[in-house]
Formats: structure tokens, sequence, C-alpha cells
């Protein structure tokens, strides 16, 4: 019986989106695009560590913006396939529930700079009109630093439930984050670009906290719900009348 570490089993998932994302720019059968545009993005995210051993907590939300670019490769039948590569600034973390007594209240700020690389898919109308996206692929991030926010009087952990402590004295060990990103939404294009309103879906696979066995967290990473507008502009557009 063959037992896969999960640490390398998370990698080689990355690893997969990484590459079918990178295979889905390069392997055309469909009509060619070579349509590039940029532009910039604002949202807000709604966060959760996955914590092992749990710690209780409600969303912790807050602002995020970025930088966008996307490059559309092809139509495939209906299909319009494309590539959408940002770096988008989160403050992510998480907000405890501490229902132990003590009326404390705790909440972590994490600060990333966060790459997403994604293959696109839309279904409608590609220069003037709306069109329903997908889009999903690998997620890199980089840890900026944080801070913390402690209230509710006297600060007191010895009643936290499972003495699950470790996480509020300790910088991240790990400042390197990667997992999948997931979305779908709506994009409608004009004259003037186009303004995309879609929500994602990012599992984080890197745990922030040591996970080896002389760590205290066997798993400690991000869960994301991102919701955001975006507006591209077009630097380069393929030269075809009959597309629509």
């Amino acid at each position: 019986m063959v037992i896969v570490n999960k640490g390398k089993m998370r990698k080689l998932l990355f690893a997969s989106a990484l590459l079918c994302c990178i295979s889905h720019l390069h392997a055309q059968v469909g009509e060619k695009r070579y349509d590039f545009s940029v532009g910039g993005s604002l949202g807000y995210t709604f966060n959760r560590m996955d914590f092992q051993p749990t710690v209780k907590q409600t969303m912790k939300n807050d602002m995020a913006f970025g930088f966008a670019t996307r490059y559309v490769c092809e139509k495939y039948f209906t299909a319009i396939c494309a590539v959408q590569a940002e770096v988008n600034y989160w403050n992510l973390g998480w907000k405890e529930l501490i229902d132990d007594g003590s009326g404390n209240t705790y909440m972590r700020n994490l600060s990333y700079v966060q790459v997403p690389l994604l293959m696109q898919m839309g279904w409608g109308r590609e220069r003037r009109g709306a069109k329903f996206i997908f889009e999903a692929g690998p997620q890199l991030g980089y840890y900026l630093g944080g801070s913390d926010e402690r209230g509710g009087g006297v600060w007191d952990v010895s009643h936290r439930p499972n003495k699950v402590t470790h996480q509020y004295d300790h910088e991240p060990d790990n400042k390197f984050d990667y997992g999948i990103a997931v979305g779908a939404g709506l994009e409608l294009s004009t004259a003037l670009g186009h303004i995309q309103l879609t929500g994602r879906y990012y599992y984080g696979l890197a745990d922030i906290y040591d996970n080896s066995k002389k760590g205290f967290f066997g798993r400690s990473a991000n869960q994301t719900i991102y919701a955001k507008i975006t507006y591209l502009f077009d630097i380069v557009k393929t030269n075809n009348p009959s597309i629509k």
C-alpha cells in the first residue's frame, strides 16, 4: 500500500492546475483571437482559516483591489477562451468567536499580494453585449505583514476550547501561499471596454504555520470568498469584422 504525503498531494494539485492553465493558452484548435486587455479591480473578501485543531470563527471581511490583464486566445464552438492574470492586495486572516466566558475578542489581519492565473471560458457576446464567464486556475501569494486586535477586558486564555492558543503570539511560519481559485460571473462588453462582475472561491493549499510533527497545527490555510468588479480596456483587438 502506497501512502502519499499530504503536502506532496497539495503541490501536485497546484502544479496540475498550473499546467492545465498553460496548456489552455497554447493549445489552439478553434478560431484564433489576439485580444489583449488591461485594467483594475475592486472587491471584498470574506475569509476564514481552516485550522486543525479547530478554532471557532466567523467570516472576516475587508476591501481588496488589484491590477488585471487578459488575453483572449480563441473561440471554440460557442466558448470564448482566455487567460486572465492578476496582481491583488488582500487583507485576510480570521475573526474568532470566543465563548468561554472571558468576554475576550480577537481578530488577526494577514496582508497578502495574491497572483491568480486563471483559465477563463465565456459564452455570449464578445464585443457588444453580455456573456457568462467561468474561470479556474492556480493562485500564488506572499505574506507582507500582519497585526492583531484584542479586546474584551483582561486577556485570559486559560479557558479556551481545546486549549488552542498557539495562534495568538506566532507570526506565520510560511510566507508563501498557494492554492486553487474557481469563479463565475457576468461580463458586459462595450466600445469603451469590459466590465466583469464575478465571485470566486479560493481554496488555500499552503499552511501558514508549521505543519510538521513539531508544529502545533496540522492545517492552517486560507479559505476565501471574493466578490469583485473589474474594468478592462483593450490594447490589442483581433481584426475580424465577423466578431460580434
